[in-house]
């Protein structure tokens, strides 16, 4: 056993111990799926957690809360790696009521009071202000968004918190990757730990391996109190509600292909690339000197054979 997999934020939590029904199974199925289930996620969090430096001594890590399936269930996995890490964390979660029409205030405090968490909720009324600014029929997220991410940094100072935490998985993040591609002509993705863009804060996301049909199924099982969104992420004709979709879709169709991509925006050759910026073209000269990372412009590339995609039909031109 390597120490990657000695280190206690990959140690697995002992089952729990139940009293085997009379002429049945010593633990019904859905249990067993359900711990499976928790032992993954608590493993692609810590993996996270280890891979990006995520969580140190003494942080004290704001969870965002929105009151949907991933931010819930990014509460419950940190709360249940904190028991077992390797260095001492706290943790406070953080709802920022925008005071959106019909929005149930009192969930999220209610939750936060049984399970026993640290909490703040901060209400600030940025609904109103993104409808009296953004014309009718215009998507709300871009302004939406910053104005979110602005209280979010001055609570975060309030608070004391070293670390904010935010509940985006390997789905959002692949999404936002192709975004770019697509519509932004650039390779940017979201990164798993970043430094604010006033230098003053760390923002992490722990979720960044676990895929969306995992929190999905996990808060199905716990029965978090879900708050939909109405504001943001709902409105038709999305960009991203139409990446989601593919991508959902590419899942079905093709196993692998997401994870696969997500392994590729952490395996950049930038010398294959055409940014000039992050490799010297200009003054590439033969230097007589093999180099692993020659190019190969007659080879061709071999890739993983099928079983990884599916149906996929690979025809070579020329």
């Amino acid at each position: 056993m390597n120490a990657a997999t000695e280190s206690p934020w990959l140690a697995e939590a002992p089952a729990p111990l139940e009293a085997a029904p009379a002429g049945g199974p010593a633990r019904p199925k859905i249990e067993r799926e359900a711990h499976k289930l928790e032992k993954r996620l608590c493993r692609e969090v810590g993996r996270a957690v280890m891979d990006f430096n995520m969580i140190e001594e003494g942080d004290r890590v704001m969870v965002c809360m929105s009151g949907g399936k991933d931010s819930y269930t990014l509460l419950d996995i940190l709360r249940k790696l904190q028991k077992r890490a390797p260095v001492q964390f706290s943790i406070v979660a953080v709802n920022l009521d925008q005071k959106q029409p019909g929005f149930p205030e009192h969930v999220l405090p209610d939750y936060f009071k049984s399970i026993g968490v640290d909490f703040h909720i901060e209400n600030q009324d940025t609904y109103s202000v993104v409808k009296r600014v953004v014309p009718e029929g215009k998507t709300t997220c871009s302004l939406c968004s910053r104005l979110r991410r602005a209280i979010l940094y001055r609570v975060a100072d309030q608070l004391g918190a070293t670390k904010i935490a935010l509940g985006h998985h390997r789905d959002d993040i692949v999404a936002t990757l192709m975004l770019n591609l697509f519509y932004g002509g650039r390779m940017k993705g979201m990164p798993p730990k970043l430094v604010s863009d006033d230098g003053k804060h760390v923002v992490i996301r722990p979720l960044c391996y676990v895929p969306e049909k995992d929190t999905a199924r996990w808060a199905q099982y716990q029965q978090f109190p879900i708050i939909p969104c109405n504001l943001c992420g709902s409105q038709d004709g999305l960009q991203r509600v139409v990446v989601n979709e593919m991508l959902r879709e590419w899942d079905k169709k093709f196993p692998g292909r997401i994870e696969s991509m997500l392994r590729a925006m952490g395996h950049v050759v930038t010398t294959h690339m055409m940014d000039p910026r992050l490799h010297d073209f200009r003054n590439a000269k033969a230097t007589g000197v093999a180099s692993p990372d020659g190019d190969m412009a007659f080879d061709h590339e071999e890739f993983p054979a099928a079983p990884g995609l599916p149906g996929l039909q690979v025809v070579q031109l020329g």
